[in-house]
């Protein structure tokens, strides 16, 4: 199984999106929200080089924004 990384931020609909899709397909991910997490929203930033939310990291490959198309040929 792949290692999934959810960066989510509260009132982020495509956010919401990305996990049903997850959850729907039975993928285990980690979910970080950046507004409650300092040290996961800098993580984001600095380390995966995202300014926005959703940004999924599978395995060493970060998805940035909403990007479900990505996400299936990464996790499907």
């Amino acid at each position: 199984m792949k290692k999934v990384e959810l960066y989510t931020q509260q009132d982020c609909p495509p956010c919401h999106i990305v996990k049903q899709f997850l959850t729907h397909h039975n993928i285990s991910f980690i979910e970080f929200d950046i507004k409650r997490d300092a040290k996961a929203r800098k993580h984001m930033i600095n380390t995966l080089g995202s300014f926005s939310t959703p940004t999924v990291v599978v395995e060493d490959e970060v998805v940035t924004g909403f990007n479900i198309e990505k996400l299936e040929q990464l996790l499907l």
